[in-house]
Parts: C-alpha cells; structure tokens; sequence
C-alpha cells in the first residue's frame, strides 16, 4: 500500500463522521503520539495502542467536543477495522506524518474544525430567525444539501421533534393520572412500600397527579435504532430519517418494550415504513407515524398561526437549547487546546 491509497482510505473515513469526530480524533492522537515519541507503540500491532489511544482521544474530545464517546468498547473499536482505519493503513499514515512532522494530524484537524465550520453556520440558523421568518423546511434543507452535515441529520430530527412535542406538551398543560381501584384496597395496603416508592400511590392517598412530560434518551447510537423519546403517559417514539428496510424495521420494534410505538419519519418512507411493519406482523404496537410534512405543518401553526403568540417563542427556544446541548462544541471555540502543537506552520504540498 502507498501513500496515495492511504489517503484515500483516510478521506472515505472521514467523510462518514459525524460531528463528534471522536474516531478520527483517536486516529490523530495515535499519529501524534507515535510522532512525538516513535518508540512508545508500533503501528502495526495493534495492542499497542488499542485501549491506550481511547485516553488520547476522550483528553483532546472533551475540550474540543465537549464530550468523550460513550459507545460499547466494540463500537469503539470499529475503528480499526478493515472498512476504517486497520494498522497497515495506519502504518503508513503514521510514517507519512513523520516524514512531515506532523501534516497528517493537522490535515485531519483541519477537516474537523471545517465540519464544525459547517455545522455553526447551518445551526446558526436558528439563532438568526424569528418565529416570523422561522421555516423547519429551510433549516433541516441545510443539513440534506451540504454534504459534511448528512450524518448529523438524525439529532437535527430529534432536536427539532423533541421541541415540538415538549412545547405543546407542556402549553397544553396536560396531566397524567395514576390511580387505585376501591377494591384493591387490601392488595394496596399489602404492598404500601411498593406503591409508594414506585408509583407515588399509598392508602391514604390513592390518586397521584402530575404534568405530563416527553424525555430524550440520550445519544442515538450507530445503528439508529432503539428508543429515542418516551412520554410519562406511555408512547415510546422512535425518530428516523432513514430508509427502514425489514431487518431494521424489525430491530426497531423489538428493541422497544412497548405497545404504543410512535415513528417520525420522512414523508416518503411512510408507505414502505407501514407496509413492513405490517408484513412482519407488527402494526398493531404502532400508535402513529408522524411524517416530516406534519412536523412542517405543526411547526407553522405554532410560529405564524393562531397562538403563535403564546407557542412561538417558546418553540425556538426549545429548539435553541436542544442545539447547544447536542453541539456543546458550537458554544465556544476550543481550538487553543492544539495551539501548542502549531499545526499552521506545518507546510506540505500533498496534506494541504
């Protein structure tokens, strides 16, 4: 292998990442650290730096990021496989990086902070428009028309569906209701622990009322698939902007312990979405499936229509904050933390 198929390896690497960066940060670290000290690890053998480099990683991802991966170790590990980054294409990236003192780590940090570059200026979007000039059309259109952002566009979807739905949510003021029958009186006071450490129920007190709520899980992992968002009052709601083919469809499904399933999809997978469900016997746990072109129209009623007033501003801010705690990295530039490295001085004509 050469160095021209390296990097063209290198390039169809970085090219899949999100915004995270996470896996081509450890490709870096590992470069930087066989540079800096060319006798601590051999680039060929693997457990050199397999657990190690996650440490490199996590240091320079958390100021740089504002976060570190918090992926199964198999997941992480991916990264050395033969479609990523494997050791004798590491090899030869890390000789390369030698040779130049450096150029291919810049080159890759480089291409992060073009990324991020991107990214802010897509999401700034949102800061830049009212709930008067706010279109959701517009905004999730700059993320499907520049291709560095693609893979970002599942958190812009849960971003802007969880603001959605926890806007009206709350302005509806809807409550849950949990609550005990007259006749399971006996059964209540036999368990009165129970009830009341789990579900806030007691004899004295056997109705319990509390405003109803839609939470994240959390990270979408690298499969897309599992649960995204639940309500205390029972729909599990799975996000997705993907095509679902019936494997995943499957895996969708059964990686959710529920029988009210909510999907946001594109308007286009719709169909195929109902009628593979349907054929692997699974409609019946689907409560709704909500299309981009309802999110669309849900949005304009909330920013321009009727009670725009009351939901407008809200809305945005919503969406503005599940921006920053998605994209902790756009609040501030942390790029200092390589500035002691001096990447900009490093001049090679084939790592521009």
């Amino acid at each position: 292998m050469n160095r021209e198929q390296a990097k063209e390896i290198l390039d169809i690497f970085l090219a899949k990442q999100r915004v995270s960066w996470y896996k081509p940060i450890q490709i870096a670290e590992i470069l930087y650290k066989k540079r800096v000290a060319p006798e601590s690890l051999d680039l060929l053998n693997l457990e050199t730096y397999r657990t190690q480099s996650k440490k490199w990683r996590d240091e320079i991802s958390r100021k740089l990021v504002g976060s570190v991966s918090t992926s199964s170790a198999k997941f992480q590990d991916d990264v050395f496989n033969a479609n990523a980054i494997p050791p004798e294409v590491l090899s030869i990236l890390g000789a390369e990086n030698i040779r130049t003192n450096g150029a291919v780590e810049a080159y890759i940090y480089n291409k992060f902070f073009e990324r991020r570059s991107q990214l802010t200026t897509a999401l700034s979007y949102a800061n830049e428009h009212s709930k008067d000039s706010f279109s959701l059309r517009e905004f999730i259109d700059l993320f499907w028309l520049e291709p560095g952002l693609k893979r970002s566009l599942d958190k812009i979807y849960e971003i802007v569906v969880y603001a959605l739905f926890s806007t009206l949510t709350y302005e509806l003021g809807v409550q849950v209701e949990l609550s005990v029958g007259d006749d399971k009186m006996d059964l209540l006071n036999e368990f009165s622990d129970f009830a009341k450490g789990v579900m806030l129920l007691d004899p004295s007190s056997m109705i319990h009322i509390e405003e109803a709520r839609i939470y994240r899980v959390g990270v979408t992992n690298a499969a897309d698939r599992g649960l995204d968002m639940y309500a205390n009052w029972g729909p599990a709601i799975q996000v997705k902007h993907l095509a679902l083919d019936e494997e995943l469809a499957k895996s969708v499904v059964e990686s959710i312990s529920s029988d009210r399933i909510v999907i946001v999809c594109k308007s286009a997978e719709q169909g195929v979405i109902v009628s593979l469900l349907t054929q692997i016997g699974w409609k019946s746990k689907i409560q709704s499936v909500i299309t981009e072109d309802n999110l669309v129209e849900w949005y304009e009623k909330a920013l321009k229509g009727r009670f725009a007033n009351q939901l407008g501003n809200y809305l945005l801010a919503n969406l503005r904050e599940g921006i920053l705690e998605e994209f902790p990295q756009l609040e501030e530039s942390n790029s200092s933390v390589l500035s002691e490295r001096h990447y900009e001085n490093i001049v090679d004509n084939y790592w521009k």
